[in-house]
């Protein structure tokens, strides 16, 4: 059994906040890795001779700013992302818990899969201009922005476009449930200790074994999903997808059939080798917001420790704590004064 509980001594927006900072910065250090990946996974030119190769055709015939296109969208859809996972995952997680209120593992990972499929598909259109302005070439790109390639997808192609390849979100994530699920149910026979005693480094280490784990058995889903996304009969090359297909399962078919079931893996090189610097900078950046925030709080003497405020009730949230100290500060001030008053 595992509990479910957040650190009370933030505010919900503090959070958010927190959550938003990490995401975007872990997300923009590891983006080339991330426009590797979805090259790989759509197929384009670049991709012809493997993953390092990969790195410096982007790099010959684009630049060095290639490797953040579409960073800046990947970026703004993580806040809204994360609002609504979170509201999913409240919601969801009730479902599952007990009258004690705890959850097993499993309705863990099910509640979270869950809330992550809601989030994806209300953001599903930032993931397929991502995915469009990744495989366009940056020198004579085929869109001037985000704008534009909303604007240009909507009027050419049609609103549905937006949510191409949506499908395999929900499809895709069976595999990721069940592959992060049996990962976490041999935790402890790869640790040889039961998972509530797990320190910070084991946790962060189970966590990414369970993501990368989850992600390989369900990375042929997503690199059908970049392919439909990707393809589109205006764009130069019908969008680089190295395959031509009609629909969902068509895709399928003729990956296997032209490239071999393999290539259903292409870019899974550089999301394994994204996992760690992913979610260690993720984690990290997150804790020095956390402490930046707790020491606004007044929970804790100094944002670069975690040395807890002498004298502060840990169990109280921020209002509670302004609230007593408000207080207590009135408090001593009615006293200075009446020692004054009685002094003359």
């Amino acid at each position: 059994m595992a509990s479910i509980k957040r650190d009370d001594r933030l505010t919900v927006s503090q959070c958010l906040v927190c959550g938003a900072v990490a995401g975007v910065f872990s997300r923009t250090v590891t983006s080339p890795l991330d426009v590797v990946k979805v090259l790989g996974q759509v197929g384009t030119f670049h991709t012809r001779n493997g993953f390092w190769n990969t790195f410096r055709q982007v790099y010959r015939s684009e630049g060095i700013a290639a490797y953040w296109k579409g960073n800046l969208i990947a970026c703004m859809r993580l806040f809204p992302y994360s609002v609504v996972q979170l509201a999913s995952y409240k919601r969801i997680l009730h479902l599952y818990m007990d009258d004690r209120g705890y959850i097993t593992q499993w309705g863990a990972i099910v509640a979270g899969s869950l809330a992550g499929i809601v989030a994806t598909l209300i953001t599903y259109p930032a993931d397929v201009i991502e995915t469009r302005l990744i495989i366009q070439n940056k020198k004579s790109p085929s869109y001037k922005g985000i704008m534009d390639a909303l604007r240009t997808i909507c009027k050419n192609e049609g609103f549905l476009t937006l949510y191409r390849g949506a499908s395999l979100t929900l499809i895709g994530a069976i595999p990721f449930s069940c592959g992060a699920f049996l990962v976490y149910m041999n935790l402890d026979k790869l640790w040889g200790e039961p998972s509530f005693k797990f320190g910070p480094f084991q946790n962060f280490i189970s966590g990414c074994l369970a993501a990368g784990f989850a992600q390989t058995l369900s990375f042929p889903f997503d690199t059908i999903k970049r392919k439909m996304q990707a393809q589109s009969p205006i764009l130069p090359h019908c969008g680089g997808v190295n395959v031509h297909f009609s629909g969902m399962v068509d895709c399928f078919r003729q990956v296997i059939k032209i490239k071999g079931i393999h290539c259903l893996w292409d870019g899974l090189t550089a999301n394994l080798l994204k996992i760690v610097p992913y979610y260690g900078l993720m984690f990290s950046t997150f804790e020095f917001c956390k402490r930046v925030c707790l020491y606004k709080n007044g929970f804790i003497v100094s944002p670069l420790s975690y040395q807890l405020a002498p004298g502060v009730d840990q169990s109280l949230r921020p209002q509670e704590l302004r609230e007593l100290r408000k207080y207590f500060h009135n408090r001593n001030f009615k006293s200075e004064q009446s020692s004054l008053k009685s002094r003359w």
